[in-house]
């Protein structure tokens, strides 16, 4: 049984929550769900936590737009003639302030936040719930949860919009909330982070689908080596080095049936068998059933095949690399449904010569369906022992970071770096700059339209180098402009705030 069942259950308590409030004039029943009758319960508590996961199944964020977005940016991606406008805008770098998938991605991420906030906030009752089954350390769990769950939110807001509203208590008003720097936004993501960490369960210990203190130090982690703290990331990292490993067969990193893996250390989680009905219906709020993703469909070969993967990351592979066919179909594979044959395009029509293989149901169905149960591993070891690679060599230990970068190539049978067969192909790592190179090309054949590119290149400074002939500006497109919405509705922003350069 996966996670989204536990979540729709908390929802649905929210959501009756929420309604009993609406009015407090009105004679309501004593036994309704009210802010002083919830939270007194094992089960109240339950269904307040599972709710802060909701958000990440939005389309906003990992059902929809959150794939579109960073893959199209990246270009690891490239676009076919169907391919909507909106998304269209996310490849030549045109969106602007009323985009639509960036005020549901922003939305979702507060919404988030709001749930996270209320179990936070309740901490005390939370603790005061007596139950014989329901022991201080689940209770600790369960606010870690939710601290992990906020940083995490901040995370993909900061490293999105840069400077913003920093929001950790539930409002008590309708006042707005100004924008704060990114750097303490980064500072409360560290914060909260630290606390979840020592909250949380292990991953052994926990549930799937769940946050786990790993999960906590992995993020932690990646906040720190984003800020260019290389010493904090390191020690990070190292509480959980040894935690988990690298699985036999790279392709079952993307697979249903091996979802939740010794590799995995945080997952987004769909199962369609809790129900898709409101998949189209919820772009932020995160309610409904909303358990499936439009990942395949949108990328399938067979469906709508509206992206497809680029020339340049395609060309990024070296020969006989595994990973090359274990992200995607090329022209006689095999699928579920025969032989791929992919569609031509153009006057005069030319056939495509690739597409996605990564996160599609191909393998055992003919077709998507409009619906994927697959999830979306957000975090795995092979991530951060890439990250652990990058610090050594910024901290000076060229040694370990080539053992690092070569503890993931000998998991797809790829010669190492630092041999005369890696020398000869163009992959010397004899200098920092040369193993720096190395990180940047592992990192993209690894973690291929796993959505972590950009942030790499705007992180690098390269976002410039790689991503101008597209439309890329240095100084604007860092960061996605703060929706318009925001700014109509939000009583401490005005235009002045917006991102520069929109």
């Amino acid at each position: 049984m996966k996670f989204n069942r536990y979540i729709i259950a908390g929802l649905m308590s929210l959501l009756a929550l929420n309604a009993c409030d609406q009015d407090k004039l009105e004679l309501t029943n004593p036994n309704d769900l009210s802010p002083e009758t919830f939270l007194v319960t094992q089960a109240q508590a339950q269904s307040a936590v599972n709710a802060v996961y909701a958000n990440l199944q939005t389309r906003g964020l990992y059902s929809r737009g959150m794939f579109f977005s960073m893959d199209n940016m990246s270009h690891e991606n490239s676009g076919n003639p169907q391919l909507e406008a909106d998304k269209v805008q996310y490849l030549n770098f045109t969106f602007d302030p009323s985009h639509g998938l960036i005020r549901a991605y922003w939305e979702s991420c507060y919404r988030g936040i709001n749930k996270c906030n209320y179990v936070i906030d309740n901490e005390e009752k939370i603790r005061a719930i007596v139950s014989a089954d329901f022991t201080d350390a689940m209770k600790d769990n369960f606010i870690g949860e939710a601290k992990f769950m906020r940083a995490y939110y901040y995370f993909l807001l900061g490293t999105r919009f840069g400077d913003i509203p920093l929001v950790i208590t539930t409002p008590t008003s309708g006042e707005g909330t100004p924008k704060s720097p990114v750097s303490a936004v980064y500072d409360q993501i560290i914060l909260d982070l630290t606390d979840a960490a020592d909250k949380l369960f292990a991953a052994g210990d926990a549930e799937n689908g769940r946050a786990t203190s790993g999960a906590a130090y992995a993020l932690m982690g990646k906040m720190e080596l984003y800020r260019g703290n290389y010493g904090a990331a390191k020690t990070a990292f190292n509480n959980i080095l040894g935690d988990y490993s690298l699985v036999a067969d790279y392709t079952d990193n993307f697979l249903e049936e091996t979802e939740f893996n010794a590799e995995s250390i945080f997952e987004v989680s769909y199962d369609i068998a809790v129900g898709k009905s409101d998949q189209w219906n919820s772009d932020a709020s995160g309610s409904g059933f909303i358990a499936s993703t439009f990942r395949g469909q949108e990328y399938g070969w067979n469906d709508w095949y509206n992206a497809y993967p680029s020339d340049a990351l395609v060309a990024e592979f070296e020969t006989g690399d595994p990973r090359l066919s274990g992200n995607f179909y090329f022209n006689g594979d095999a699928f579920a449904g025969g032989t791929v044959s992919l569609p031509a395009y153009g006057d005069p029509a030319v056939q495509r010569t690739q597409a996605w293989r990564k996160y599609s149901n191909y393998y055992k169905d003919a077709n998507e369906n409009q619906e994927s149960g697959i999830n979306f591993r957000v975090i795995r070891y092979a991530d951060v022992l890439l990250m652990m690679a990058e610090i050594e060599n910024e901290v000076g230990t060229a040694a370990d970071a080539i053992g690092y970068l070569n503890e993931v190539r000998d998991r797809v049978g790829m010669p190492n770096y630092g041999t005369a067969v890696m020398d000869a192909a163009g992959y010397p790592v004899g200098t920092k700059a040369q193993i720096f190179d190395a990180i940047v090309h592992e990192r993209m054949v690894e973690l291929a339209g796993e959505q972590v590119r950009f942030p790499d290149l705007v992180r690098w400074g390269l976002a410039e180098q790689e991503l101008s002939a597209f439309g890329f500006e240095a100084g604007k497109h860092e960061v996605f402009p703060i929706p318009q919405q925001e700014i109509n509705f939000n009583s401490s922003l005005s235009n002045d705030d917006q991102n520069f350069g929109y």
